[in-house]
Parts: structure tokens; sequence; C-alpha cells
């Protein structure tokens, strides 16, 4: 008969987890004390969000000409979040590929280029903002250069990983029929990856639009400008349209985004 093996239960065999366990609990104890965290003070904040929400109602650009500047100013972020997506990903591809393990089997290329994208894509979004407005100056073209910075190193690792992914027997059919290994790779690995990259451009366009926002406030153009200008003068329902105006721009690309991916993965 086989002997059923019990596992132990013991200090032996939790003890180191319970020991990190207890250090994450410590730390975010602490984290309360050191950042004057208290309770009292959130109750207190939420009443005075609900005094700003009943300030909002109803949302009002005010005037037809005002509603005619905030539409160009969502223009103007869709087109930093398209443009700055697309300028990301052209440079992103060439990146991909050389981080790709089966691709550049070189061991210390393949280091030096991880490590420079992980290092690069530390960088925030609003970062790169405060950097480009301070060399091209304030508006859309600070933005869209935002964007693409921001995006060019988190493509580019997403993209390297879609292509160590790839399945080899396409590049090994190629490679055995006498083909080259730019021709395996034209061959077998691009037909695979191009649906993942453009899904993931099409995911990274939707999530942008947010960001396209944000910097706005930092003076990188679109609506976040006018946004921020409005609650620096209290005017709540104008910021509440503002607010409505981006969140149904979101949700429409975030539906037409999502019914693309399905179509270019091939799922219904």
């Amino acid at each position: 008969m086989s002997r059923v093996v019990v596992p132990e239960y013991g200090w032996r065999t939790h003890g180191p987890a319970v020991a990190v366990l207890a250090v994450l609990m410590s730390v975010y104890a602490a984290g309360f004390v050191l950042l004057d965290i208290r309770f009292d003070r959130i109750w207190i904040g939420l009443a005075r969000l609900g005094d700003i929400v009943l300030l909002m109602m109803p949302p009002n650009p005010e005037t037809f000409s005002r509603f005619l500047v905030y539409l160009d100013a969502l223009g103007q972020t869709l087109a930093i979040a398209f443009l700055g997506t697309i300028t990301g990903a052209l440079f992103a591809v060439p990146l991909g590929f050389l981080a790709a393990r089966n691709i550049v089997t070189n061991r210390v290329v393949h280091f030096l280029a991880r490590r420079s994208l992980d290092t690069v894509r530390s960088i925030d979004t609003l970062v790169w903002a405060l950097i480009w407005i301070n060399v091209v100056g304030l508006g859309p073209f600070a933005g869209a250069l935002a964007i693409a910075s921001a995006d060019v190193c988190a493509l580019a690792k997403l993209m390297s990983e879609a292509i160590e992914t790839a399945d080899r027997r396409a590049v090994e059919g190629v490679m055995a029929s006498g083909g080259s290994r730019a021709a395996a790779i034209r061959f077998g690995i691009v037909p695979q990856v191009l649906p993942v990259f453009a899904s993931q451009i099409l995911y990274y366009i939707e999530s942008n639009t947010r960001s396209a926002t944000i910097i706005g406030i930092v003076g990188a153009g679109g609506i976040g400008l006018y946004l921020s200008e409005q609650i620096r003068v209290l005017e709540w329902q104008q910021v509440s349209f503002l607010i409505l105006m981006v969140l149904v721009t979101v949700a429409l690309i975030d539906a037409v985004s999502r019914m693309l991916r399905r179509a270019i993965i091939g799922r219904s």
C-alpha cells in the first residue's frame, strides 16, 4: 500500500511567510502614522466632496460658444492621444524585436536592451510632459511628444514578450525550406505577432485619452487645460460638464476599441 504523505504544518514551514506578512503589515500601519492618515479627516473630506458634487449639478458649459471651445479642446486631446500613441508604436516595433531573446541571441545586447526599456518606461507621462514643455513650449505638440516618450518603451516591452512567445514551428519551417533568418522573421514571426501589436496599440490609444487629459493640466494642451482653469476659479458646473465630455468620449473609444480588438484577434 502506498503511504499518504501528510504535509507538515508548523513554524518551520510557514514561519518565513508569516514573518514577511508581519513586516508588510507593520510597514502598512507605519504608513498611516508617517503620512498622518486619519479616518476622521476622511469623513470630513467626504462631506466636503458631497458639497462639491451638489455644486456640480447640473453640468453646464454656460454658453454655446464656450461649448464649441471645449469641443475643440477635446479634439486636441484625442489628437494628442492618437498621434502620441502611433508615434511611440512606430519606434517601439524595432525596439521590441531588438529586446526579444529569440531574435537577438547575444546576451549582452539583450540585457542592455531590456534594462534600457525598463529604465525609460519608469518615467511617468506627466514627467515627460513637464520635460517636453520646457523643450518645445506649451501646447499639444509637447503633449503628443510626452505620450510617445512614455509609450515607446512600454509598448516595446510588451511587443518583445509577444515575439518571444511566438510559435517556433513557423520559423523552423521557413528555415528548413531554405529561407534566411530575415525571411524566417518576416514570414514566421511577423504574421503571428501583428494582431497582438494592433490590439496593444488600440488599448494604449484608449488609455492615453485619459493620460492626455491629465497632462493638459500642466500645459500640454487639450481639454485638461480648461479643466484645470475651471477648478481653479471654482466653476463647478463647467468642471462637471468637462468631466462628462471626457467620460463619454472614453466610453465611446473603449467600445470601438473593444470591437476592433475582437475583430483583429478573431474572436466573436
